[in-house]
């Protein structure tokens, strides 16, 4: 794949079709595929210490979901005509399948509630986040990214403010709205578009946004470690919600609502700095496996085939813990989920192309009829 920015085809009168497909995006969301996987079975630790390397795997606590939802504002930025958005009336349709899409992953994200495993389903909140996503289709990137930082500054408060409704809410009720705060994950969707927008398929593109990831993530965690260390017991913290832990002056708790670095926080720091990191990770896969060479493909194709398949992976790994008698929680379990995963999803993209849930996705959105 090149770096250049070819002339679009067409596939519906003013839409510029997805053209060939970022395997770099597929590898990055591939990590966030497994990275979930390891925070529900992986036995990893609550907390990450950079000074103890045992911990060193709760890195996938907080980022592995934020990437997930940052690359699900780029996918809709990918198919959404990349960095020239269509006019009407073709907007219309792009919107029409994006609202079917978003009740397919909400109504799949239900049913996979209802089997009740002990993890924290986040399909319904990512359907939402599509839903609200659909206004914003044309707006130029600079005006997302300042869209996401009023997000990530109204997070903390929208989040702390929620929990009242939630008072008598079970393991059902929790997953819609408290651990993956809507307001806290739509400033990853809008960062994730705004990165479409960009054009990720340019090299310098891809360069820029590895160091700025980088850098900005750096940063939050640095002012964030430095004014509002997190708590010795965090681990009472409900995940989605700030924490500001016992015994907190009210200069203490504010700095921990607004700076706290802990993961899935909600603070602007988490904010902040969990979507550096998702930028920096998107950025680098597609400056590796992209427009590289064959060898990079082939040495990508294993978790490029389970990054192009995400809702049939992350459902798949569900319905297995439904299946088994107990809930595993050990690196070797998470072990066995991965490796199982990808070989599933190698055969199934070698043979079969398309994922069984992504293809039934695709038919129903393939109901919006293009123009003639």
């Amino acid at each position: 794949m090149t770096t250049a920015h070819p002339a679009p085809r067409t596939a519906m009168r003013g839409v510029p079709v997805s053209g060939i497909r970022l395997q770099g995006v597929d590898v990055a969301r591939a990590l966030a595929l497994l990275g979930m996987m390891a925070t529900h079975v992986g036995g990893i630790a609550d907390q990450l210490d950079w000074s103890d390397p045992g911990t060193w795997a709760a890195v996938a606590h907080g980022r592995s979901s934020s990437l997930f939802a940052v690359l699900a504002g780029v996918s809709i930025g990918l198919t959404s005509g990349r960095t020239r958005p269509p006019g009407p009336p073709a907007i219309g349709r792009v919107r029409a399948r994006l609202a079917i899409r978003a009740a397919v992953v909400v109504a799949i994200g239900l049913l996979l509630m209802a089997l009740q495993t002990p993890v924290y389903v986040i399909l319904p909140t990512y359907g939402v986040l599509f839903l609200l996503a659909i206004p914003v289709l044309r707006v130029p990137a600079r005006w997302l990214l300042v869209l996401a930082a009023v997000c990530a500054v109204l997070s903390p408060f929208v989040a702390l403010g929620v929990v009242p409704l939630y008072a008598d809410a079970g393991m059902w009720e929790v997953q819609l709205g408290l651990v993956y705060p809507v307001v806290t994950f739509l400033a990853y969707v809008l960062v994730g578009l705004a990165v479409a927008r960009a054009g990720l398929e340019a090299r310098r593109t891809q360069v820029a946004l590895l160091a700025s990831g980088a850098v900005v993530a750096a940063v939050a965690y640095v002012v964030g470690n430095l004014l509002a260390p997190v708590p010795v017991d965090a681990a009472l913290a409900f995940p989605g919600v700030p924490y500001a832990g016992q015994g907190s002056t009210p200069a203490e708790a504010l700095a921990q609502l607004v700076l706290s670095p802990r993961d899935h926080s909600s603070s602007v720091v988490d904010v902040v700095g969990t979507a550096g990191v998702a930028v920096a990770v998107i950025a680098l896969c597609t400056l590796l496996f992209d427009g590289r060479s064959r060898s990079a493909e082939r040495v990508a194709f294993p978790l490029a085939a389970v990054g192009s398949m995400p809702l049939t992976v992350y459902a798949g790994h569900l319905v297995v813990l439904a299946l088994l008698p107990t809930s595993p929680d050990s690196g070797v379990a998470w072990a066995w989920f991965a490796i199982g995963s990808v070989l599933f999803a190698m055969l199934w993209r070698r043979f079969l192309g398309r994922g069984p849930l992504e293809r039934l996705t695709a038919t129903l959105t393939g109901l919006v009829p293009a123009s003639r």
